[in-house]
């Protein structure tokens, strides 16, 4: 028995044993990884392949680092920190998926405090048997604690550590020449992370997200006063013409917007058991002051709010990775806050949870806000908060004073929070009864909607017994999806019909409800395409500004000249009569696919648009521009203490 434990031991001790084995357990834990946690919408099988093979050179090549120490021991331990570290990253990705349905980027781990604030939120995303995922580094540890590594020298040929490594750069590089073969472009096509992963690996997709951001953060530095001139004849050329029977029917009133956490557009008339999920908001769809775009999408990305509040504050896209809050808050802007500032406009955000959430204190300077009301304004208890600050309804009920305060005429943004993932509510405002589809994601996300409906009912009898009411033009607008795809099962259930990759795009509309007390539209539900960087200069037209000489990649959903097509921030592009989805185009509204080339047309102009986009924002190019009736915003003038 002992001489079959010792020679056990001599073996494990043998030069490429540990290596080998951590190799082949480490490699196929990602793959079973991949297979369950991702979804990555395998297509053929080359691509099943390359999901099998990929992650075999990321093993190869990082375990390869420690075959350089010469002590068994010590190559021991460098085996373990290297595991441990490529485990974390895995199973950080894992996390982060469950909910975002995304890989972690570089943009996104910069903004830690927001990764304090999501505890609560990570802590139900995670399952006891996810320990299995780390169950490579679990097994290498008990040969140290069995003392089954061995003290004396054992040196590995120098050459052949290399040698070891460049292996595993050659394995990378036959999976990328596979990948290149079934999907040409692969590197320069980013805008889907799900396909990068899928082709080459959640680690290389790390390495490669590193060097991209490297890469983005130097554009500025390189940047020069010239580019700012094709962003400048593209949005020139695309500018539409507001409607004049719309331009100025808003003029002088006050602006409220409410941004609606997590709000879908199929909560609409929706009913469970007989209920409506939101009456106030269908009541408020078929008044006549009310104008609602049922065709309407959210286009952030791994911003979400923060990342809405961008596209409606710039009429500019959301960044393919990362927020431009946490990255790009200190560049110049020309924000509609500071737009409104200086059209005589006292403008303020309304936010239950802490200022640094999404780095907004800094951000909302740079848009020229002039008041912050963060948690510090509020009295927040733990009878009246829950996950992410303080609830809906004492929210409202405790910001009323301030607005009733501000002078007029005033645009004030509200930052609702109670209907967030996970969508829990303590018992006591629990008034409707949960879905019984036995995703506790799906079947909670109606009770948290339905209280936001009546959190807004409350607001706008508020704002009624205020007298600011009927001088106020109210857009309530879905930030971002609430439900992601990782869902697709339990919503197949709600809407009745199989959520495919047709499906689940489409169901990135978010509801947009623009409501003027005393205005009697002809027209309560509205049919055009257009999606959150249209508001802008929509609202701003209703206001009687004109916006030509502001840089606007959106333009009025009330114009005739309005652009129906809407680019995603993942690369899928929806239009009234196609949607491209992935490297698939269908024709609306039923889902049949058709051929690319119906689709080819529209994604380039979507495609144009978002690069023009991000390079006006990685290379800060507004720095460069300022239209003729517009001051360039001071971040310094700013304060937002609650003294």
């Amino acid at each position: 028995m002992m001489k079959g434990k010792e020679g056990f031991k001599n073996f494990l001790n043998m030069k490429f044993t540990i290596y080998t084995l951590l190799v082949l357990l480490f490699w196929g834990k990602t793959y079973l990884v991949y297979r369950n946690e991702f979804k990555l919408g395998i297509d053929n099988g080359i691509q099943e392949f390359l999901l099998f093979l990929n992650p075999l050179s990321s093993a190869i090549f990082f375990f390869a680092f420690a075959l350089l120490f010469k002590k068994t021991r010590s190559r021991f331990w460098a085996f373990v920190i290297i595991d441990f570290l490529l485990s974390f990253v895995l199973y950080a990705n894992v996390v982060y998926y469950r909910f975002f349905n995304d890989f972690i980027t570089l943009p996104v781990l910069m903004q830690t405090k927001n990764f304090g604030d999501l505890g609560g939120s990570a802590g139900s995303l995670m399952n006891s048997v996810d320990i299995l995922y780390f169950v490579d580094f679990i097994v290498i540890l008990s040969f140290f604690f069995l003392k089954l590594v061995k003290k004396e020298t054992n040196k590995v040929n120098r050459f052949a550590a290399v040698g070891v490594g460049v292996l595993g750069v050659a394995v990378f590089f036959v999976n990328l020449a596979i990948a290149e073969g079934d999907r040409p472009d692969l590197l320069q096509r980013t805008f889907d992370r799900n396909y990068l992963v899928k082709y080459i690996g959640v680690y290389n997709y790390t390495i490669y997200d590193v060097v991209q951001s490297t890469k983005a953060s130097t554009q500025r530095v390189m940047a020069e006063e010239s580019d700012i001139q094709e962003v400048l004849d593209y949005t020139e050329a695309n500018h539409a013409a507001p409607n004049e029977d719309m331009f100025g029917i808003a003029e002088g009133k006050n602006v409220v917007y409410v941004s609606m956490e997590s709000f879908q557009s199929f909560l609409m008339n929706y009913e469970l058991e007989g209920q409506e999920v939101t009456p106030f908001l269908n009541s408020l769809m078929k008044d006549k002051s009310t104008v609602y775009f049922e065709n309407f999408f959210h286009q952030t990305g791994q911003g979400k709010t923060s990342d809405s509040e961008f596209l409606l504050a710039n009429s500019m896209y959301a960044l393919p990775q990362g927020s431009v809050f946490s990255t790009k808050a200190q560049n110049t802007y020309q924000g509609q806050p500071a737009i409104l500032s200086q059209n005589g406009y006292t403008t303020s955000v309304f936010h239950g949870n802490n200022k640094t959430f999404w780095n907004r204190d800094v951000m909302y300077k740079s848009l020229g806000y002039d008041n912050f009301f963060d948690e510090t304004y509020y009295d927040v208890t733990e009878d009246n908060s829950h996950n992410y600050g303080l609830m809906d309804k004492p929210w409202f009920e405790q910001s009323m004073p301030y607005m009733e305060e501000m002078e007029q005429p005033f645009m004030a943004k509200f930052i609702t929070l109670t209907h967030h993932y996970p969508f829990t509510m303590p018992e006591k405002d629990q008034s409707f009864p949960a879905a019984s589809t036995g995703d506790s994601t799906v079947d909670h996300y109606f009770q948290t909607a339905h209280y936001f409906d009546e959190a807004l009912e409350q607001f706008f009898n508020q704002m009624k017994e205020s007298g600011l009411y009927e001088d106020s033009v109210f857009v309530l607008y879905g930030d971002h999806y609430g439900i992601s795809e990782n869902h697709d099962r339990a919503m197949s259930e709600i809407i009745g019909k199989e959520v495919n990759d047709y499906q689940s795009a489409q169901l990135q509309r978010v509801p947009l409800f623009i409501h003027v007390p005393g205005e009697n539209f002809d027209q309560q539900i509205n049919s055009t395409y257009g999606g959150q960087i249209d508001l802008r200069p929509t609202v701003l037209h209703m206001l009687g500004i004109e916006t030509d000489e502001y840089i606007s990649f959106g333009t009025d959903l009330f114009s005739e000249e309005h652009n129906e097509i809407v680019p995603l921030r993942n690369g899928n592009v929806i239009t009234p009569e196609f949607s491209k989805i992935g490297d698939k185009c269908y024709s609306n509204p039923h889902g049949e696919e058709v051929e690319m080339d119906n689709c080819e047309a529209v994604n380039e102009i979507a495609q144009k648009e978002l690069e023009l986009s991000d390079e006006v924002v990685y290379g800060d190019l507004l720095r460069f521009y300022q239209p003729s009736n517009f001051e360039a915003v001071n971040p310094n003038d700013y304060d937002y203490l609650n003294r």
